[in-house]
Formats: C-alpha cells, structure tokens, sequence
C-alpha cells in the first residue's frame, strides 16, 4: 500500500473520530472456554487456540502459553504499527522482523517464592530493518512506532485492571 492510498484509507476515519470522539472508543472483546485438562479455548476469530500450562509449570508444550501469545500479540501489533508508519511517511523497508522476548521468573506463578514476582519482570522488542532510510529517519520510524502500537502502550502504561464474576445456579 502506498502511503497516499493509506491516508485516503484513514482520512474518512480521523475526520469522524474528530467530529464525534466517542466514535473512536470500541470495546474489543476476547473470550476462551474452560477445555479439558487445564487448557482455556480462545477463539481469536480467525482459529481456535488452545491455551494451557507452560512447560515451566507443568504443562506438555502441546497447548499455547498466554505469556507465547502476550509476546506475539506485541510483535504482530508493532509489525503492522511499524509497517503503516513506514508507508504513511514514505520509508520503504524492503524486508523486516520483529522479536518481542521477555523474562519470566516461574517460582512466581508457580507459589514458590513470594518474592519472586508472577509476570513478566522485562520485556524487549527489536527490529531488524532491510531500508535505503537514514539513522534519522529509522529513528522517527521506531519512535512512532512505539507511540502507536497499542499492545506496546497498553503494557508500558498499566490500564485500569478489573476481575469480575457470575456463578451459574446449580
């Protein structure tokens, strides 16, 4: 896509959310099943993944790990974030890859140690760039990127957390 035919994209868009901001706030939604063993069905929309233990913790490797998928969730959205920035400024990228990898410490899902913290302690992203773009340019390019990419400013950004549930009488 050219960068003409993506802000011809964008513009009806920016011009509603701009004369109705509230048309720019979506609820996205993602849901799982309880499956058999200690697994979790999500339906991404495009495929059903089943998630379960890490190895780590006692699961097989056969399931999806939720912290595998927090990881691709942050390369897949600074991809397409990376991509859309290079077309709407015009640096070409003949090629590029992008690793999400972050530090677990298990005793802390696991309850061994209260010290250990459950999550995630740091996460990196990297780029590797095939672009004729100069050092200025690949810097703007990744600087955008990561002021637009959504997964990559929800988690630096700590949104607002909550737990809720409904029992089924029975």
């Amino acid at each position: 896509m050219r960068n003409d035919e993506l802000r011809a994209l964008q513009a009806p868009l920016k011009q509603a959310y701009q004369e109705n901001p509230s048309a720019a706030v979506i609820t996205l939604r993602a849901s799982g099943e309880i499956g058999e063993g200690i697994t979790c069905r999500v339906d991404t929309g495009r495929a059903l993944v089943e998630a379960g233990l890490h190895p780590a913790t006692g699961g097989d490797g056969m399931a999806a790990c939720s912290g595998d998928m927090l990881l691709e969730a942050l390369a897949a959205c600074a991809g397409v974030t990376l991509n859309a920035v290079a077309t709407a400024i015009g640096v070409e990228l003949r090629r590029g890859t992008v690793t999400a990898e972050g530090d677990l410490d298990f005793r802390g899902t696991l309850g061994v140690s209260r010290d250990a913290p459950v999550g995630f302690s740091a996460i990196r992203l990297h780029f590797d760039l095939d672009t004729d773009a100069e050092g200025e340019q690949v810097d703007t390019l990744l600087r955008l990127t990561e002021r637009y990419c959504v997964v990559f400013q929800t988690l630096s950004s700590s949104p607002a957390l909550s737990v809720s549930h409904r029992a089924a009488p029975g």
